[in-house]
């Protein structure tokens, strides 16, 4: 059983939706998981300490003072202690919180301290949740790397019919048995991921690049890391720090410099996913000074760098998949399509720069992903972070077809 031994710990908010913990705590158990339960003041309203403290067989805690003998709950060890967070349900109060950082009960202080991953389940009003405030928070707390569960359509306790039940108790032990399912989808594979821009020298202070942030790549790098692989991330110049242990950060500057590394690495790797924007040509000659400015034109002569996803293409492996990325402007399927066979790419990621909130710099990203068998598949506008988890399972349905 996928959830067996795994330690999660539940979040309870002020919402009639919490009579539904009780169920969803059974469930878990039943799974053979370990259970411990965390609630805010006002969720003991809706549903006692109690009764989910009986059904985890734990203590539920509440604040954090326990008693009159000044006995406290360890909120950090708590934080520490869970494998998956679940709030649920999560109220638009505790959402706010969450989105601000704000840290005025157990339950905040807990999620502030976890390292582990954290979804969230909320349940409210259709009103609640249609307000603009709450979908901002909603939005930020996502880009933070929080899981957002969708909620479900039907009649609320207001009365009213509409968006805003909380997922069922079923659907979020599936949620959470998919989360670890997910989390070793790539367990010790190797895996090359070049991210971000180059930087083409022109003179000791000048170069030449392009607008890419890494944040795609970067976005990669950490969803692989959670999914069990072994990541080298060669990246370029940005402003992006790698923050999962399993990510081994290669740091360069030009588009030889990424191919002498990308090129070292990729022998011992079962999957390179070559996110980068590497640029095509370099200036010929690099001046020694800085090139003064003065009455004529100044002209640049440019050749061609390596082509890293051609050459690592000749090189690879029956073994091995490799990704490519495409950025288009016009005609952007075929073009997808030509580079695919030209660099023995398995898939390529197309975006286009005519799709809102797709291409550099955006948070989000607007993709399709065509096979070298000529299949395609669009996806919906959606965050880096969960673009990556897209691009990972379908690297590893080609490992799968690969043994």
């Amino acid at each position: 059983m996928q959830l067996r031994n795994k330690k999660i710990l539940l979040g309870v908010c002020g919402s009639i939706a919490a009579y539904k913990v009780a169920h969803l705590v059974r469930l878990l158990i039943t799974a053979e998981a370990e259970v411990k339960v965390v609630m805010t003041a006002s969720a003991s309203a809706f549903i006692t300490p109690l009764t989910l403290a009986t059904l985890s067989k734990n203590p539920v805690a509440t604040s954090f003072v326990q008693n009159e003998q000044g006995e406290w709950t360890n909120h950090v060890e708590l934080g520490l202690w869970a494998d998956h967070i679940l709030i649920a349900p999560a109220s638009a109060n505790t959402i706010a919180k969450m989105a601000h950082g704000i840290c005025d009960n157990l339950l905040c202080a807990v999620i502030l301290s976890a390292r582990c991953p954290v979804s969230v389940a909320p349940a409210m009003d259709l009103d609640m949740l249609a307000h603009a405030t709450t979908q901002q928070n909603l939005s930020k707390i996502q880009s933070m790397s929080y899981h957002i569960l969708a909620t479900g359509y039907g009649e609320l306790a207001s009365g009213l019919v509409g968006q805003g039940r909380m997922a069922e108790p079923e659907e979020l032990l599936q949620h959470l048995t998919d989360a670890f399912v997910s989390k070793n989808l790539l367990a010790d594979k190797k895996i090359l991921i070049t991210a971000g821009p180059t930087q083409e020298a022109i003179d000791p202070v000048r170069f030449v690049s392009n607008h890419s942030t890494g944040k795609m790549g970067y976005a990669l790098a950490e969803a692989a890391a959670a999914m069990g692989a072994l990541v080298t991330l060669v990246s370029g110049p940005v402003n992006i720090v790698a923050l999962h242990p399993n990510i081994k950060l290669v740091k360069v500057q030009s588009a030889a410099q990424m191919y002498n590394q990308a090129n070292a690495y990729f022998t011992q790797c079962d999957v390179a996913i070559l996110a980068a924007a590497v640029a095509d040509y370099t200036p010929k000659y690099v001046a020694t000074e800085k090139i003064k400015k003065n009455d004529g034109e100044f002209v640049l002569e440019f050749e061609k760098t390596i082509d890293i996803a051609y050459q690592l293409g000749k090189q690879k492996l029956p073994h091995q998949v490799i990704v490519g990325f495409a950025l288009e402007t016009n005609n952007e399927i075929a073009h997808a399509k030509a580079k695919i066979e030209r660099k023995n790419f398995d898939f390529i990621v197309l975006n286009s720069l005519q799709d809102a909130g797709a291409g550099f710099a955006h948070d989000t990203n607007k993709i399709s992903i065509i096979g070298a068998d000529g299949s395609m598949e669009v996806f919906a506008l959606k965050s880096k972070k969960e673009v990556a988890k897209d691009i990972l399972t379908n690297v590893s349905i080609r490992l799968e077809s690969k043994k």
